[in-house]
């Protein structure tokens, strides 16, 4: 491990740490390890306090509490404000609401960051709301809500762990190369529109985050319990959340329980049923082609949304975007139990530490396709090895995040007043300069390989073969 890693910044006031389970320790060293700070007023909030003997042993204060509707606000306030200097509140919670905390730090001078736009309780599991009021969509653009109500202000970072968050940055630079090796005369975008008329140049038809999770845990899954390499609440509320994909302009068949939103960017459609039960192709460097889960997430709706070309008031031009996610085998075995239980979590939840991973990588990245030169994947290959040598208390996926935190809270400190903003929205190139150390290899590839391809042919299937990369073809059935 290096001994010499550089300071990235200076933390003047408090710092907050808001939820301390895999994330929140894996966070915590690199904070120590890339900023200065003033370790008396480092607070850490957990409901949980199984890890409290971690902080304990550094100095530096527990809060033993879950955030509310009613007590957030009493809470954080004197944390955020003690002592002067400009605080910090890292979210990595899950059930408090990331509008209402986020709003409450810029209102108090406080910069902020999070890893997925969060609600109160009640929001994934209400029968009385339809899918489409239980989608992303509805939780982004309340975020988008708050930033069109108060502009400008202290800096606030939505939704920057690895997806959402790095997989935006990978996908700029990933559209850079694809770009230049086609041999596009071409300079690299200064802003928004810019960047979504070079990806409309380029023919990019839509773009998979494309994961698969190959960590091997050294004993088998035990009945009952929810195995994962990252947060089982997190992936459970947002596997039974509504299937979400940002929609392009040329797809020429739509699902036909799809359901379209008639507010906000309408950049996205979803299905009614749950994305953690629902299949598609895709493509990953290690596995090839493999089936994944159509899992909803911020990245589907907030990359299709930033890469769409308007005139005239209508969307002319917007890449097709969602998560094609192979989870570890663990995990979707886990999923099958807790589908075929009606959907019920099993009782007992299980993330896998460093320590009982024997081997694999966590595979992430983008596949832009339907462009001249097919499909290209950009993305991290880091292995459980690497990363017990890169940094402590996480395993490779849970690296890929919490150095996506990272680099967010140094843009965040190095440009402390451009109010919400998206990771769609930063320097990508600053943060993965920041975040590159702690990725493994990095790689492009491109891949002759499309939708149509490793089939079986054995019945028959709707599928249109005049565009291999429709959604149709796309969407297993």
């Amino acid at each position: 491990m290096s001994a010499v890693w550089p300071i990235h910044g200076e933390i003047t006031g408090p710092i907050v740490m808001i939820g301390f389970g895999s994330i929140g320790k894996g966070v915590l060293p690199l904070i120590e390890r890339h900023f200065t700070f003033d370790k008396s007023r480092f607070t850490v909030i957990d409901p949980e306090d199984r890890d409290r003997a971690m902080l304990d042993d550094r100095g530096i204060r527990f809060v033993h509490a879950a955030l509310t509707r009613e007590n957030y606000a009493d809470i954080l306030t004197p944390l955020l404000t003690e002592g002067g200097g400009r605080g910090f509140c890292v979210n990595l919670s899950v059930d408090t609401s990331s509008r209402d905390i986020l709003t409450l730090c810029r209102n108090l001078g406080a910069l902020y960051i999070d890893t997925v736009a969060e609600p109160w309780p009640g929001f994934y599991s209400d029968k009385s709301a339809g899918p489409g009021e239980r989608t992303n969509y509805v939780l982004r653009e309340r975020i988008l809500e708050a930033r069109r109500l108060s502009p400008g202000g202290p800096t606030a970072v939505s939704c920057c762990g690895a997806n959402p968050g790095m997989v935006s940055w990978f996908v700029k630079q990933a559209l850079v190369n694809i770009a230049s090796d086609i041999g596009l005369d071409f300079q690299e975008p200064k802003g928004r529109e810019e960047w979504a008329a070079l990806m409309r140049r380029v023919g990019v038809k839509g773009i998979h985050i494309a994961e698969r999770d190959t960590q091997r845990a050294r004993e088998p899954k035990p009945m009952g319990v929810f195995v994962n390499t990252w947060s089982v609440e997190g992936f459970v509320s947002e596997g039974l959340q509504p299937a979400e994909l940002g929609w392009g302009t040329h797809e020429k068949w739509t699902p036909s329980n799809a359901g379209s939103h008639e507010t906000g960017c309408k950049a996205a459609i979803y299905l009614e049923q749950p994305g953690a039960d629902t299949r598609v192709r895709s493509w990953t460097p290690t596995a090839k082609s493999q089936y994944a889960f159509l899992v909803t997430h911020n990245e589907s709706i907030s990359i299709a949304d930033y890469f769409t070309v308007h005139e005239d008031g209508q969307a002319v031009y917007r890449p097709t975007c969602h998560y094609a996610y192979h989870p570890c085998n663990d995990a979707v075995l886990s999923l099958h139990e807790m589908f075929g239980a009606a959907g019920r979590p099993q009782e007992r939840f299980h993330i896998l530490d460093e320590h009982e991973i024997v081997d694999g990588i966590d595979e992430l990245g983008v596949l832009l396709y339907g462009h001249d030169r097919n499909a290209y994947w950009y993305g991290s290959q880091l292995s459980i090895e690497e990363t017990r040598r890169l940094a402590p208390y996480q395993n490779a996926t849970g690296l890929q995040v919490t150095s996506a935190v990272l680099a967010g809270m140094v843009w965040a400190l190095e440009n402390p007043e451009a109010g919400i903003v998206e990771a769609d929205d930063v320097d990508f190139r600053r943060c993965l300069e920041v975040q590159l150390p702690y990725l493994g290899p990095v790689i492009g590839v491109y891949t002759d390989w499309t939708p149509l391809d490793d089939r079986p042919g054995l019945f028959p299937e709707d599928i249109d073969a005049s565009d291999p990369w429709q959604f149709r073809n796309i969407l297993v059935r």
